[in-house]
């Protein structure tokens, strides 16, 4: 059944923002959506199950939820475990246990962190800020975007300080607007990304 409406979790503004611009290019057929915010994952985490039993008690069919997530430094397998735990505690099937469409909850992680999807995607950070040089990507340090060690926002934040952007450190706010306005959802090479295009597109398909 097609999603008229999401109801998406965020951990924090930078993710709200992003997909402020990037949803209503995915998003084109008249579904509805609201993001909320927390005040970072622990706060997401702490309040999940409660938010997804309330939801369970009066969310229509027709609507979706979908969690999203940094992994950081965390277990992928432990964290993902994590969300598909609340969610069977409130009784809500999820993409991984339901499959097909019968599904209510959509649970995917960043990895390691939202400037990982930047970088799957630096056609559009050249186009945001374009003092970048356009072959960062080509960087044996930053080629494989999911891959990134060290901190991929600090990578990142070196990246545009160094071509004269944001010499009191980025502002993520503004950064995830600038990118998000000319990301290719299609051009992406983030597996982390391209599960959550996908996820997303087949709730509203």
């Amino acid at each position: 059944m097609k999603a008229k409406h999401l109801e998406i979790l965020v951990e924090e503004p930078s993710m709200e923002a992003f997909l402020t611009k990037l949803l209503p290019k995915l998003v084109t057929n008249g579904t509805t959506f609201i993001i909320h915010t927390h005040q970072g994952k622990h706060d997401l985490l702490r309040k999940l199950e409660s938010r997804l039993r309330a939801y369970a008690k009066w969310l229509p069919e027709t609507a979706r939820i979908i969690v999203l997530v940094d992994r950081d430094k965390d277990d992928c397998l432990a964290l993902k475990q994590k969300l598909e735990s609340c969610a069977q505690a409130a009784g809500l099937s999820t993409r991984t246990s339901a499959g097909g469409d019968k599904w209510r909850v959509l649970n995917r992680i960043a990895i390691e962190e939202l400037e990982a999807w930047y970088f799957g995607n630096w056609a559009a950070v050249k186009s945001a800020f374009p003092r970048v040089s356009a072959t960062v990507v080509n960087r044996a340090a930053y080629r494989q975007s999911d891959a990134i060690t060290g901190g991929t926002w600090e990578a990142f934040e070196r990246v545009l300080m160094r071509s004269g952007y944001f010499a009191g450190g980025m502002r993520k706010v503004e950064t995830a607007m600038e990118i998000g306005e000319h990301f290719d959802h299609a051009a992406c090479v983030s597996p982390s990304f391209n599960k959550f295009r996908d996820g997303l597109t087949e709730a509203v398909a």
